[in-house]
């Protein structure tokens, strides 16, 4: 594996539902960054993510995570990320300390570095005065937060979230949002989808538009910007949908 090779590369990725979903996406993420993969509904954001996963086969198309190939290594690739989709499928008979625990087996983590780490994550997110509740009776936001901490629990290098603040109430969104930055300012890597573009604004570093499962733009706000009348990212993200 190459240290100077990007957190995600993705090589004329194609996946068909009968009708294009991914359409020879080429896109480079950087090791280090909060990068946001916009798009209108149905312009492949989810699929890719999927496809980067492992959740999907993909039709054609290359994916190499830090430097491995997905086709040949995808239990190497898949052990430097974590993914967290929209709709996470928590156990709801397990307590967040057991769901932590049970999830931190399946990468392998002891319970010696297992545990200091959730009770670290379980603060965080506000959630440890609820850690020998039952998740069934969690909220939504809750458990979205509660998943995150399962998708951290191994410390990933990679970690790709599908819409992670939905659901979430201002002070629980904050709460995500900090612990993505702080994940960050470690050496981290995040990819997120979001609607919410006020977010993507604020948070992310890079930014990739994609329209019909291409990558129509990428770059910095200023960046977009620049190939736009201006304005704020809603404002650019209109102008670049519109007229691709």
């Amino acid at each position: 594996m190459d240290d100077a090779s990007p957190a995600l590369q993705l090589t004329g990725l194609r996946k068909h539902f009968g009708r294009p979903a991914v359409d020879g996406l080429d896109l480079t993420v950087r090791r280090g960054e909060l990068y946001a993969l916009l798009g209108p509904n149905g312009a492949g954001k989810t699929t890719s993510l999927r496809l980067v996963a492992g959740l999907l086969a993909p039709d054609a198309g290359r994916i190499e995570v830090l430097g491995i190939d997905m086709a040949s290594a995808p239990a190497a690739a898949k052990m430097k990320m974590a993914y967290l989709p929209d709709e996470p499928m928590l156990y709801g008979k397990l307590k967040p300390t057991e769901y932590l625990e049970f999830v931190a087996g399946l990468w392998g983590v002891g319970a010696a570095q297992a545990e200091p780490r959730a009770r670290e994550l379980l603060a965080w997110l506000e959630l440890d005065r609820h850690a020998h509740e039952l998740t069934e009776g969690f909220s939504r936001g809750m458990k979205q937060k509660l998943a995150l901490a399962g998708a951290l629990i191994h410390d990933p290098e990679l970690l790709i979230l599908d819409e992670p603040l939905t659901g979430l109430d201002a002070a629980a969104a904050r709460q995500v949002k900090d612990l993505l930055l702080s994940h960050v300012a470690k050496g981290g890597t995040v990819i997120l989808t979001t609607h919410i573009l006020e977010v993507a604004e604020r948070l992310a570093q890079r930014i990739g538009i994609i329209r019909e499962g291409r990558l129509i733009a990428q770059g910095t706000l200023a960046e977009l910007r620049a190939r736009t009348r201006g304005g704020s990212l809603e404002d650019v993200f209109l102008q670049l949908t519109a007229a691709s």
